[in-house]
């Protein structure tokens, strides 16, 4: 947006722009090595320990030998976009433009392929780095129908997920996803509601609302990610394609009576059809 060989001073630019002059400047600086590897373990307690604020993680992690000031974990869990899981008043007013959405599927029986659609970002560790995975998964046959990589929080990479999925799948009659910037942003929502989808969120803090997506990060981590130290973003999506096959096509799961989410996910296709 900012362009230093325009005539107008930068200064003006930023003032038209309502941006901070000091933003136009600053160098982002690399994460250190010891910042990776805080994340990488924060990132690990963060799963078997949804309910910890940056107190508990600090306190976790010091039975780990690891010395960290709360504050440095509260900075390290935004940098990773996670947070504390619990149920709290929602005492924040949202801005008209993000509005937040009922949740839908208390009560509701899910029974067959694209009812319902759910989607969900994670934090993903590098040997040198570390991007946000994105994936769109089908409730009732846990079938992960797209996903995408980034090295940001951004909207773009989540739209382009859905975009893919509704392109090879059709459209669910439901999309559920937490209240992220990104999931309530004018273009995510724009594209659901554009598809005759309903929009469905989870309560402010209420993990077991999107429970599927979440069990499914903790096998994506052990599984694949915990086991290989990626050396770059293409080997992580190479990675991440040879897993997200297998889990697809060939590991059973016990909520599925031994079934894979494929066979799942296809066999109730020309049901709905024939309804």
């Amino acid at each position: 947006m900012i362009d230093r060989s325009d005539k107008l001073p930068v200064v003006r630019q930023c003032a038209l722009l309502g941006l901070s002059r000091s933003s136009v400047y600053y160098t982002p600086q690399p994460v250190s090595e010891n910042d990776l590897a805080l994340m990488r373990r924060i990132d690990e307690l963060h799963l078997h320990h949804p309910f910890a604020g940056a107190r508990m993680l600090r306190d976790l992690l010091e039975q780990d030998g690891l010395k960290v000031g709360r504050r440095h974990v509260s900075t390290l869990m935004k940098k990773m976009g996670i947070e504390a899981l619990y149920r709290r008043p929602n005492t924040r007013r949202k801005h008209p433009q993000n509005p937040v959405f009922p949740y839908l599927l208390r009560g509701l029986e899910i029974t067959r392929a694209n009812h319902v659609w759910a989607m969900d970002i994670t934090y993903i560790p590098m040997r040198k780095g570390f991007v946000y995975l994105a994936a769109v998964l089908d409730w009732a046959t846990r079938r992960v129908l797209s996903w995408r990589l980034s090295n940001s929080l951004t909207t773009d990479f989540c739209i382009e997920a859905v975009e893919e999925a509704i392109q090879r799948h059709g459209t669910p009659e439901i999309f559920n996803t937490d209240q992220g910037s990104q999931f309530t942003s004018a273009e995510f929502i724009g594209l659901i509601q554009g598809r005759g989808i309903q929009v469905s969120m989870d309560g402010k803090g209420r993990w077991v609302d999107n429970v599927f997506v979440e069990r499914l990060w903790k096998s994506v981590k052990y599984e694949e990610v915990y086991l290989h130290a990626y050396d770059s973003v293409s080997q992580a999506r190479q990675g991440l394609q040879r897993y997200f096959k297998f889990y697809n096509e060939r590991r059973p799961h016990s909520s599925l009576d031994g079934k894979t989410p494929d066979s799942m996910y296809f066999h109730s296709l020309p049901i709905q059809k024939a309804a």
